[in-house]
């Protein structure tokens, strides 16, 4: 798998399709490796005909980690964010979509589709807003603005993302099995993966790498950055709006607001869809991510 140092730092990445395929940037969520596209997902993709790239954020995976920043002490960020005081975290949202750039700088890409899940879909809107010249089309799925006022997330899926669960080092089988009930949780009842499909993906994951204190940066990042709508009503390349009806992390309104606040937006809710990316809908997302680049197309 490639290395490459991106925005000043080591950045792992993967490409797939054609070579002289439109550039297609792929960012994940809080906490989550690359891998976590589904195989099938980029697959698709990239039999569509673009140059698909799939990247780990700083922190996580088999990128860069910021070992010398510690653990976050999130009362201080807290209380920073109350005062008007900058909060002492190592890096923001801003910072992670600008090691997109970089990627996009060192694999050569003048512009390109950027698609986003969850915190990725964050990071894929400040893309946009801060480096508009760099973007062709915006797809955020299952993401939100940072609107303090928007609904919570359901408080089984809250307690989840902050309940890492046990130790892998000390007990794997109650890590996956963690993990697993975890997944039925965010997936929502109706798009449940294989089991055993499942828990070899977590231990795949954890054997590529296991860096929890990269999810609790990552989750300072997002906190400190706050409510993001005067920064991504700015986007101006065509977007598309994709958000799951049944999603217990990010509510639907979390997409709604999204939709609202980026100008000339379109919003899809697909019914049934939690906060994940299910086999089943795959080509469906696919078609959706196509009607954001063939407005690029249009719009040219």
């Amino acid at each position: 798998m490639p290395q490459i140092t991106a925005n000043g730092i080591p950045l792992h990445y993967e490409a797939h399709g054609p070579e002289t395929g439109e550039p297609l940037l792929l960012i994940m969520g809080l906490g989550a490796q690359m891998t976590r596209w589904p195989a099938e997902f980029v697959a698709e993709l990239a039999g569509r005909g673009y140059r698909v790239v799939q990247y780990d954020n700083r922190d996580v995976g088999l990128s860069h980690k910021f070992d010398e920043a510690g653990a976050p002490d999130m009362p201080e960020v807290y209380k920073a964010l109350m005062s008007g005081q900058k909060p002492p975290v190592p890096y923001l949202v801003s910072d992670m979509a600008a090691d997109g750039v970089g990627l996009m700088d060192a694999l050569g890409f003048e512009r390109a589709h950027i698609v986003g899940a969850s915190m990725g879909g964050m990071i894929a809107q400040n893309l946009a807003a801060e480096h508009p010249g760099r973007v062709l089309s915006l797809t955020s799925i299952m993401s939100s603005t940072g609107n303090p006022a928007l609904p919570p997330a359901k408080p089984e899926a809250m307690e989840r993302l902050s309940n890492r669960g046990p130790d892998p080092r000390t007990d794997l089988e109650g890590f996956l099995d963690h993990g697993v009930s975890g997944a039925r949780i965010m997936n929502g009842p109706n798009y449940q993966a294989d089991e055993a499909e499942l828990r070899a993906s977590l231990k795949s994951d954890y054997e590529r790498s296991f860096y929890p204190v990269g999810f609790a940066r990552q989750m300072a990042a997002i906190v400190a950055s706050g409510d993001r709508r005067a920064t991504i009503a700015k986007i101006t390349a065509p977007t598309v709006v994709v958000h799951g009806a049944d999603d217990p992390l990010v509510p639907p309104t979390g997409g709604e607001d999204t939709h609202v606040t980026i100008p000339g937006s379109e919003l899809h809710v697909l019914p049934a869809m939690g906060h994940n990316l299910p086999k089943p809908l795959i080509a469906t997302l696919c078609d959706l991510i196509e009607r954001a680049t063939a407005r690029a197309r249009a719009e040219a």
